[in-house]
């Protein structure tokens, strides 16, 4: 006779194997259901609960001993479903709804680059490493690279610019005449140089959020349509960087420590625009920050250089200035707008005039006018005339005494101000006149009135106009009334600005 707990492991026996034979017969089993679905061979059905696959750390997933093709588990480490794939005896995590790039290659530390990048080496022919357009490469480590880079106008990037690294010990790291790229990557070449690219005006750059570290030179870029270069730090380099023939160079926070030596940045050719904004350079013993002396640099539009803090111990290494074109005490020609900490600022805004004419009493400027009243309207002033200029910026004589010609690139109002002393031949009323490129300004005229022979009237100047590249002032004078006979002009000092 079976006892009581026999006969109850008997039946939990026969219940199981029962139930064993019904789903194999059926191959489905419906959880929360009684009817599931043709194509499942498992299907759960619950509007209250889900289902728990099994959770692990990233220690505990690596761990599994020869894990199954497709084997899915819960990394809590991660906070990721991953799934392993027997082929690549790798884990995976499981894709969001977002599509994964499809153009895209990852370089670890720990790959072979000729093997990684066999098709790009073969692309460049064993010379070079010529990546594929549009692709993005995605930087994992230090890599060090044993040929250059044709960037070929790919992406190449990494997720830490202070981790991820490319290393050329000697040569060139970026090699090549075309553009792409580059963001958060640290760049060294302490035998070598980071960039030697020479492009068209087809090709674009953009390099962002690097840092460019003891390299024995930071290279060259030429000839791109557009550079733009964003939150870069450089430091420990013995060389810097040349930008040339460029159409439209972008420096964004750009940082130049005091450790780096040599020229920082030079420009060279011809460029449509230049905007070098925020940052520093900090410039030390040979060093220089900024060098425009090149022969023959042209902006053929507009170049700024604003928010940009120069600091250091070498202050004259701060800019080197253009050979031609500056003023003293400034650096930089008309072509530029110039706001920054440690230099001088240079401006259209800026600009500003003058001219003083200063004889002893009873001397100066003969100012002649014909016999009638009111006479004619002339130029106090000739080609003997003495006149000096103690401040002109973006102003100039035009090589003509008592004349201020604008040479800034925009127009803009100015305010002329000043006055003239002149001695009378005998009583009468006389005018002065602000004149522009020949022409008086008669909405500006002052009237004066002598008493007597040798009488000297001062009248003040005040004034203002617009003026364009090349237009020019000048002092006028009239007879309104009185006899005929030359003013005298001893003293005229006038101001544009």
């Amino acid at each position: 006779m079976m006892n009581f707990y026999t006969a109850t492991s008997f039946r939990t026996f026969l219940s199981l194997a029962f139930l064993l034979v019904f789903l194999t017969g059926k191959a489905q089993v419906g959880i929360g259901t009684t009817t599931p679905d043709a194509s499942s061979a498992l299907d759960i059905n619950s509007t209250t609960r889900g289902m728990l696959a099994p959770r692990m750390t990233t220690t505990q997933r690596n761990a599994i001993v020869a894990p199954a093709d497709g084997l899915l588990v819960y990394d809590t480490t991660a906070k990721l479903f991953y799934y392993y794939t027997s082929t690549t005896a790798s884990w995976s995590p499981v894709a969001s709804s977002v599509s994964g790039r499809s153009n895209f290659k990852r370089i670890k530390s720990t790959d072979v680059l000729s093997t990684v990048l066999a098709a790009e080496r073969t692309a460049g022919n064993g010379t070079k490493y010529v990546l594929d357009p549009n692709t993005l490469y995605e930087i994992n480590g230090q890599i060090n690279f044993d040929l250059p880079i044709d960037i070929n106008n790919a992406y190449i990037s990494g997720m830490d610019s202070e981790n991820d690294i490319i290393v050329r010990t000697s040569g060139t790291i970026f090699d090549g005449a075309t553009g792409g790229s580059i963001r958060s990557l640290t760049m060294t070449a302490p035998g070598g140089t980071v960039f030697n690219l020479n492009a068209t005006a087809t090709q674009n750059l953009v390099v962002r959020d690097c840092i460019i570290a003891n390299s024995n030179s930071v290279g060259t870029i030429s000839g791109f349509g557009l550079v733009f270069a964003s939150i870069i730090q450089f430091t420990g380099n013995t060389n810097g960087i040349t930008y040339s023939n460029i159409s439209q160079l972008l420096l964004s926070n750009m940082g130049w420590f005091g450790n780096n030596s040599g020229t920082y940045e030079r420009l060279t050719g011809t460029f449509m625009l230049v905007e070098k904004q925020g940052g520093f350079s900090q410039v030390n013993g040979t060093a220089v920050g900024f060098d425009v002396s090149a022969a023959g640099l042209t902006i053929t539009g507009d170049a700024v250089l604003e928010s940009v803090v120069f600091t250091g111990t070498t202050t004259a290494g701060y800019v080197r200035p253009y050979t031609t074109g500056t003023y003293a005490g400034y650096n930089f020609n008309n072509s530029w707008n110039v706001r920054a900490a440690g230099i001088p600022t240079e401006t259209d805004a800026n600009a500003v005039g003058d001219f003083a004419v200063d004889y002893a009493v009873g001397t100066g400027i003969g100012v002649s006018f014909n016999t009638a009243n009111p006479s004619n309207i002339v130029k106090i002033g000739t080609s003997t005339s003495v006149s000096t200029s103690s401040n002109l910026f973006r102003f100039s004589t035009d090589g003509v005494p008592n004349r201020l010609k604008y040479i800034g690139k925009k127009k803009r109002i100015f305010q002329v101000s000043g006055s003239v002393s002149f001695q009378v031949p005998a009583a009468g009323t006389y005018i002065i006149y602000i004149a522009k490129n020949g022409t008086a300004l008669t909405q500006y005229k002052v009237y004066g009135r002598g008493s007597a022979a040798n009488d000297i009237v001062v009248l003040p100047i005040n004034g203002t106009t617009e003026l364009n590249t090349n237009d020019y002032i000048e002092i006028f004078a009239q007879r309104y009334t009185g006899s005929t006979g030359d003013i005298v002009v001893p003293n005229m000092s006038i101001t544009i600005k």
